[in-house]
């Protein structure tokens, strides 16, 4: 009996590997490579460049933590933006809001989007609602000519390599500012502060941002299959502050059912150990 891993280096020297049960689809596309596989303990899983970018066992941590924050903190929030976010679980968070009016997602590789709606509905299967708007192109020219167009822009970006690297330039956060309203928040995937890499492009990252948004924080959530677990977001805005503004009983009328999301764990989650404070405050 052949016995199937999936192995990814979480550094030279750390592995993290899943058995698997069968190697679903593969694709190498103009941007990167796609599989997805299924396994006992994760379900179904997609990965690019042979890096976990979503499964079905945790991919609720994620998603949770990207949008509800930010909708907590501002529950009137009507237009958003999403870039990347392929995968579909970001928007699928976002259509669970019966006031949002505009969602617009883009992602510059449509393979993505079309191979997640076929192996991983659990994600992709709100990216059809009428309220979405599908942009398969380069989400850092998307959003250069945008004034005050959104409440909201959640950057849920891969790692800053390849594709991904653009969406970690200041340019790139002051045209997302540009674009956002006079109470715009924006939401971006903030790397890891335990490896050295990641929390290389975690510090860069926060020095870009809180040099152009008056509020500028990070709030962390446990992604057991991202390299360490230890996983955080950034949050900034124009005026909203995530702890002294958060809406708890507006939001939590709203009546969403969430599965690790909560508004205690809203105020928590900015609550961030020594080390990371430390390295957040060290200038670039």
């Amino acid at each position: 009996m052949l016995d199937l891993w999936y192995s990814e280096f979480h550094t030279d020297q750390v592995k993290f590997s899943i058995k698997v049960d069968k190697h679903l689809y593969t694709e190498e596309t103009p941007f990167q490579k796609l599989d997805f596989f299924s396994s006992k303990e994760f379900g179904t899983f997609f990965t690019l460049d042979g890096l976990m970018m979503v499964n079905e066992k945790d991919e609720f941590i994620y998603h949770d933590m990207i949008t509800h924050v930010a909708l907590a903190s501002n529950p009137s929030i009507k237009s958003v933006l999403v870039i990347g976010g392929g995968d579909g679980g970001t928007v699928r968070e976002l259509t669970r809001y019966p006031h949002i009016e505009k969602i617009d997602m883009v992602e510059i590789d449509e393979a993505v989007v079309r191979a997640c709606q076929k192996y991983l509905p659990l994600t992709a299967s709100k990216l059809e609602d009428s309220r979405v708007n599908l942009y398969f192109e380069d989400g850092v020219a998307f959003v250069k000519d945008k004034k005050e167009a959104y409440d909201l822009i959640l950057v849920d970006s891969t790692d800053p390599i390849g594709p991904g690297e653009g969406l970690f330039t200041k340019a790139f956060y002051q045209d997302c500012f540009d674009a956002l309203t006079k109470d715009g928040i924006l939401v971006n995937q903030h790397e890891s502060p335990y490896y050295d890499r990641d929390s290389k492009a975690m510090k860069k990252a926060h020095n870009k941002l809180k040099e152009l948004f008056p509020v500028c924080k990070v709030y962390e959530f446990h992604m057991p299959t991202y390299p360490s677990g230890h996983w955080l977001f950034g949050f900034a805005s124009k005026r909203i502050d995530p702890i002294k503004d958060i809406q708890k009983d507006e939001w939590e009328k709203i009546g969403l059912k969430t599965k690790y999301y909560n508004t205690d764990l809203h105020i928590a989650s900015f609550s961030l150990p020594t080390y990371v404070k430390e390295m957040l405050e060290e200038n670039e």
